[in-house]
């Protein structure tokens, strides 16, 4: 007998989430592991239980609350398979949302048969964008190109960053130099040089300026505050 998906459910609005774990469980090929109403119950639950797929609702407790909590779990585990289903549909957000390595996005409202659809994509490794949020990566990928960066490149790089790497770019977006920086993190100045060298080389940038310049323009700073 095939294994089932196994899919874990984040989202705050009871009726919803007791909807989307129905239409889940009835799919002959998956399996609702379980489900949380928060931040932090889905990372308690992304720790405990076992799980294929994450289906991640972004405003919960707070308007970036489910962004939060998928940074923190693809920070102990960079093959978590993300899924967001939300309400928001605006550029910063959808920017935002997929910069944390998410394979999908999904706006609330899609009939039933899509959702389960993607998770089973997902699940396969097919990443399917749609709609505007496809029109938006293709806008950003072609105005990008203007400076010979990809937009998917840099994106996905940003997902791969460790937290260290990331509370650097926060400092380095406050306009903070070397030593500053050194002096926030009690480090010695060597030692940020060296973390600034491997960002650089992460990003596929020649300049931190060029890093914090391509965040701003694409409107993620909220990554990283």
């Amino acid at each position: 007998m095939k294994e089932k998906i196994k899919v874990i459910i984040a989202e705050d609005f009871a009726l919803l989430r007791e909807d989307l774990f129905e239409t889940i469980s009835t799919q002959n090929d998956m399996a609702v592991m379980g489900a949380a109403g928060n931040g932090p119950e889905i990372m308690k639950l992304a720790d405990s239980v076992e799980h294929d797929i994450i289906l991640m609702d972004i405003e919960m407790e707070s308007v970036y609350a489910g962004i939060r909590a998928a940074e923190a779990i693809r920070d102990k585990n960079k093959e978590e398979k993300i899924i967001y289903l939300t309400a928001h549909e605006t550029k910063e957000m959808i920017l935002t949302a997929m910069g944390t390595g998410a394979v999908d996005y999904i706006v609330k409202g899609a009939p039933e048969e899509k959702i389960v659809s993607r998770i089973r994509d997902a699940y396969e490794g097919k990443t399917v964008l749609e709609g505007r949020v496809k029109e938006l990566v293709l806008q950003e990928y072609k105005r990008l190109q203007e400076s010979e960066k990809s937009l998917l490149f840099f994106v996905n790089n940003l997902s791969n960053l460790t937290k260290t790497e990331r509370e650097l770019i926060r400092l380095l977006l406050d306009n903070n130099k070397v030593k500053k920086i050194a002096e926030i993190r009690g480090v010695e100045m060597a030692t940020i040089k060296s973390q600034i060298n491997t960002l650089l080389k992460k990003l596929g940038a020649s300049r931190t300026k060029e890093i914090t310049k391509t965040i701003k323009n694409l409107n993620l700073t909220h990554l990283f505050e």
